[in-house]
């Protein structure tokens, strides 16, 4: 069984204890969460495990076996601007990998000119090349792999792609790579809901280790089976999803506190003792104060990283808000918005999701008044005082200190009870302490840097709110903090997420954009509407294939899919698929009816499970693969 070590792993930026002492083991199987404060090193602990990043000192902090693999999935975008799609889709370290990325190359070339008889000699020695070490089933998962998160033009350049783009092939490239360690952060952010859907299917099942930063508590609690909280330098290890870690912690908070008030009425006792003037007349009696200096100096052990609490006055908003009346807006040739009206109100609560690229964040850019309709109406009312969270800051003087960008909103803030607070009280509510006030802001973490941003927007006390992606950058315990805040919010909340958990706290109305300006209305949770989408595309399978259902009968054939036909090299996948599925199948009976007469030779019948197990997970991908084929022959 492989496994990762850390031991006693030290990190320090300038005076702020990122890692003391940080010592775990990952177990193969193992599926982690990562979570803690921004600012905490969630990130910074991922990069030095994957050999990016280093602790302090000279010896090493990380062990593994030689052939340990890691892949690691970066919040920021690392792949080279100037490969193919394929190229780095397949840039994983496996022999196998190569062989792959080799072979579709090759039949990328065949498909594009297959009179060339030197592309067709080179598709044919990829192709042996493909025999030879049997990457065939190395090939198909990688296939369903780009499918199931939206990546279909291999000849592209990455420097061509959009942010979301280049995160999916980033993404598909260390899931193909199939490592003993995968290290993902923030894997959802860009996905949409079909494809998380899937991948945490697919991460359940993974062969290998997991651990990952996510801000999606629901794709938390379906995955992961420990999580790791870090807090002041240190981890606590917690078995089990989000939702059993939610209860553990508060019960470790509980005992903590209630051993730190023993200890602290011990004390008491202690010093009155000592006051009355005790010597150390005896060997019992200078034990005694040797115990009492050692209580003194462990009082106060127990830290909390406290809550973000916010608690800003909005200015009085007016009946009327916002409004669009047969709004239209393209780029280039995509039509994004076609006479359309919406209509927000003073208490409204809008999700607005879908498809990405349909128009979602373009929708709120013209509600902010930064982007001018082609044609239609846009009227905002002489009372909104709007503040638009951005998915990505306003331009920040990394050299600028913290308090002084915050000082450019307001010298001082009204909470929601009429009292004034300071612009430094209201940075330690948001879990900034004092002496961080002064810090430059380059020096802040992603983070912390989207939390002092969202503070700034705050203390402006807007009564409109357009958030965009909010759920991308921060940490869940800031994300609980603001859907509390957002359930009481006076005024208006519009807010773009894919994030499922946010939506169903702030929603109550989503617009769900399909693309192409065409735009749902649903009323009610994005967890009902996905229920409801999923009933819809059932009976949508039944109509296709009425003979399978005896209730479906002269029922309408839906729209053909855009694809038509199978590629080249579908089609030789196809005519082999068949024989492939039969031949597994007899793998899995032969490996059963083996086991079935092991005896007592447990390792050897742990060996016969696992190869069980493999054949299963192989069978189930080439099913998935010629449903997927079976559906344009």
């Amino acid at each position: 069984m492989k496994e990762l070590k850390v031991s006693d792993l030290r990190k320090t930026y300038g005076e702020k204890t990122l890692f003391d002492q940080l010592s775990f083991l990952i177990h193969e199987k193992d599926r982690i969460g990562l979570i803690g404060v921004n600012g905490t090193g969630k990130s910074s602990l991922l990069k030095i495990i994957a050999g990016i990043d280093r602790g302090d000192g000279d010896l090493p902090a990380v062990f593994a076996a030689q052939d340990y693999r890691i892949g690691f999935l970066s919040q920021d975008d690392q792949l080279s601007e100037e490969l193919s799609v394929v190229d780095a889709v397949f840039q994983g370290t496996s022999q196998l990998i190569r062989v792959v990325r080799n072979y579709e190359k090759a039949l990328l070339a065949l498909e594009g000119n297959s009179g060339d008889a030197k592309i067709l000699q080179q598709y044919q020695a990829a192709e042996e090349a493909m025999n030879k070490a049997d990457a065939w089933h190395t090939d198909t998962t990688a296939k369903i792999i780009l499918q199931k998160l939206g990546i279909s033009n291999l000849e592209q350049q990455v420097k061509q792609l959009s942010g979301g783009q280049k995160k999916r092939v980033g993404l598909a490239q260390v899931l193909i790579d199939e490592p003993d360690l995968l290290l993902l952060d923030e894997p959802t952010n860009h996905l949409d809901y079909d494809a998380i859907q899937w991948l945490e299917g697919y991460l359940k099942q993974y062969r290998g280790a997991l651990m990952m930063v996510t801000h999606d508590r629901y794709f938390l609690d379906r995955v992961v089976n420990r999580i790791f909280e870090l807090s002041f330098g240190k981890i606590h290890e917690y078995q089990g999803n989000y939702e059993t870690y939610l209860h553990a912690r508060a019960e470790r908070e509980r005992v903590e506190e209630t051993q730190e008030d023993k200890r602290k009425q011990l004390y008491k006792h202690e010093l009155a003792w000592i006051r009355t003037g005790a010597k150390a007349r005896s060997t019992k009696q200078q034990a005694r104060i040797d115990r009492f200096d050692d209580l003194k100096d462990n009082l106060n052990q127990v830290k909390r990283n406290g809550d973000v609490a916010i608690d800003v006055a909005a200015t009085r908003l007016g009946k009327q808000v916002l409004e669009l009346k047969h709004a239209s807006y393209a780029i280039d040739d995509l039509q994004l918005l076609q006479d359309f009206d919406l209509l927000i109100q003073s208490r409204e609560r809008l999700g607005i999701t879908g498809e990405n690229g349909a128009g979602k964040s373009t929708l709120l850019n013209i509600l902010a008044g930064r982007i001018t309709l082609d044609s239609g109406q846009l009227i905002t009312g002489s009372t909104v005082k709007l503040a638009y969270y951005t998915q990505t800051n306003e331009a920040m003087d990394p050299e600028q200190r913290m308090i002084a960008y915050l000082q450019e909103a307001a010298e001082e803030v009204q909470k929601a009870d009429g009292s004034q607070v300071s612009v430094a009280e209201m940075l330690e509510q948001f879990l900034f302490p004092r002496s961080m006030h002064g810090t430059k802001i380059g020096k802040l973490s992603g983070g912390e840097k989207r939390r002092l941003f969202l503070l700034k927007l705050l203390i402006g006390q807007p009564n409109v709110l357009l958030l965009d992606e909010p759920t991308n950058d921060l940490d869940i315990d800031t994300l609980t903090v603001l859907e509390s805040y957002l359930e009481s919010f006076p005024g208006a909340v519009i807010t773009v997420s894919h994030d499922r958990y946010f939506l169903d706290k702030v929603a109550e109305k989503l617009l769900i954009f399909e693309g192409r300006s065409v735009i749902e209305s649903y009323y009610g949770s994005i967890n009902d509407y996905l229920a409801k989408q999923t009933t819809k595309g059932a009976e949508e399978a039944r109509m296709k294939n009425p003979e399978k259902d005896v209730r479906v009968v002269n029922q309408e054939q839906p729209p053909v899919a855009v694809k038509k036909k199978l590629s080249y090299m579908e089609q030789k996948e196809w005519a082999t698929i068949e024989d492939d599925i039969a031949a597994l199948e007899e793998k899995e009976e032969a490996l059963t009816e083996e086991m079935n007469h092991q005896g007592a030779d447990f390792t050897k019948l742990q060996q016969l499970q696992n190869d069980i197990a493999d054949v299963q997970a192989q069978l189930s991908e080439k099913m998935d693969r010629w449903e997927y084929l079976s559906e344009f022959v």
